[in-house]
């Protein structure tokens, strides 16, 4: 295991973190607030990254894969456990516990929160930028963008960022992995700016547009509102949000493939046909429940259509923004989103679930062994886009595929020690496992509701579930830290 250069990269991550908290401070600034709350944590973060990087420059700059996993899971860690200090020191969420579950839920992109009513509507805005901003910054990955702004020699980088882009498969779109990490950024940044400008042009204010795409572009669902989207009662605005939620939960390749006028790839994506088939089945099938059930609350099909569109491509993007409470929607609707949250979106965008490419190898295998089943002599090789699929990868997802399932039901176990209703635990654990956000039952409203055992149980289950299990794991078992790395 190379130390040294570990202990160096966490140091730059600190670094990275300490400058990109002068954000909420400005905004606090700008609003005439306390910047006491982020000039601490500042300073806390740069007490232990100067060191790390001035005292650790390492001769040997080469990593493994287990080390890249190791260093996306403790950097995450590092980075909630000090994050979570803004909210405390402000007031905001004077518990640690909590404020922490609240970090954890904004870097994973999961939007669960222990935050509800006035304790939203009046929190300084500098900290709810913060809150948002965490989504944003959690969305795409802060070592993604380490690698994106700081020269590499390239060794081990493809390990860092193969543990913390979600998906079965990782790749370069350009030769040099710096410049793919680029591309992804600005892709990243313009998506976020045209969200901004669009939610302006509905006329939301610059702050709340700002926010509000922090929350859609990076799929996580914070909102200044209590109420989250519905709150502004504006249908123009919930169109827009719609809409980046749904491109949000695409691939980030395709937009590359897009810029560059190669549009083969696209046609041939089976994932990405996947996703827009299930959305636009479930908004089907969501207008219809809502149409018949809910005639009171969506008076027009239009209304219908808008309230289902925007719910069932929150939830499959695992946003989690909301126009109304899920917990008074007809059964059928809530069982729909409920499937959802397990599906997730596309590998390689920012939201969370199992992901539509593992769910469509997975569905291929099945297929692919009913058919050896009824003949036998039968001899066809799966295609994914059009190519063969190679072994591992059909491997891997069924390997993960059970690790989850495993995961899942541990976490679930835990949960249910609290006493909460079958409903309650279930949801609140699919949907932080997930990424999601909302819940249904007892934390409908907020995550407050859970004992502290639980709030922690829950936060492992974000990081667990953002990172896809295996750093987590890795960073976790005794093995790691026993045995050399060869």
């Amino acid at each position: 295991m190379n130390y040294r250069f570990l202990i160096y990269l966490l140091g730059t991550v600190m670094l990275i973190l300490s400058a990109l908290m002068l954000l909420p401070m400005l905004v606090s600034v700008i609003y005439s607030e306390s910047v006491l709350p982020f000039l601490y944590t500042v300073l806390i973060l740069l007490a232990l990254a100067l060191p790390a990087v001035l005292l650790s420059r390492p001769r040997q700059k080469k990593i493994y894969a287990k080390e890249g996993f190791v260093l996306v899971a403790l950097s995450w860690s590092l980075m909630s456990l000090i994050s979570a200090l803004p909210f405390v020191f402000s007031g905001t969420i004077p518990n640690y516990i909590d404020a922490l579950f609240e970090t954890v839920s904004g870097y994973t992109t999961t939007g669960a929160s222990v935050m509800q009513g006035a304790q939203i509507d009046l929190a300084p805005r500098g900290i709810m930028f913060f809150r948002s901003f965490t989504h944003w910054i959690g969305g795409m990955g802060v070592l993604v963008f380490m690698l994106a702004i700081l020269p590499s020699d390239g060794n081990g980088a493809i390990h860092i960022m193969r543990a913390e882009v979600p998906g079965p498969t990782k790749g370069k779109l350009v030769p040099r992995l710096r410049h793919t990490a680029l591309i992804l950024y600005g892709i990243y940044i313009t998506i976020t700016l045209v969200e901004t400008v669009a939610l302006m042009l509905c006329g939301l204010p610059l702050y709340d547009a700002l926010v509000t795409s922090f929350s859609t572009t990076g799929t996580g669902g914070f909102s200044v509102l209590s109420a989250s989207v519905g709150g502004y009662g504006n249908p123009a605005a919930e169109w827009v949000i719609s809409v980046f939620m749904l491109l949000s939960g695409v691939n980030f390749n395709i937009y590359y493939f897009i810029l560059i006028k190669s549009f083969t790839p696209i046609f041939k994506n089976e994932e990405l046909k996947v996703y827009f088939a299930i959305c636009l089945l479930a908004t089907a099938a969501v207008t219809v429940n809502l149409t018949v059930a809910c005639a009171d609350a969506f008076p027009s099909v239009g209304d219908a259509i808008r309230g289902a569109f925007f719910q069932v491509t929150s939830i499959m993007s695992t946003t989690g923004f909301v126009t109304a409470d899920i917990s008074l929607l007809p059964e059928l609707t809530q069982t729909l989103l409920f499937v959802l949250m397990f599906f997730g979106a596309c590998a390689g965008s920012t939201a969370g679930g199992i992901k539509i490419s593992r769910l469509t190898i997975i569905f291929k295998m099945m297929r692919s062994n009913l058919r050896r089943m009824l003949k036998p002599n039968s001899v066809k090789a799966l295609k994914l886009n059009g190519e063969p699929m190679r072994d591992e990868v059909g491997t891997a997802s069924l390997g993960y595929l059970a690790l989850y399932s495993a995961t899942l039901l541990v976490t679930l176990i835990l949960v249910a020690t609290d006493g909460f209703s079958l409903t309650t635990s279930i949801t609140a654990t699919v949907s932080c496992f997930n990424n999601v956000g909302p819940a249904l039952g007892d934390a409908s409203a907020s995550f407050a509701c859970f004992s502290p055992f639980t709030k922690l149980v829950l936060t492992l289950a974000m990081l667990f579930g953002r990172l896809e299990i295996y750093p987590m794991l890795i960073l976790l078992s005794p093995t790691t830290w026993r045995r050399s790395m060869n």
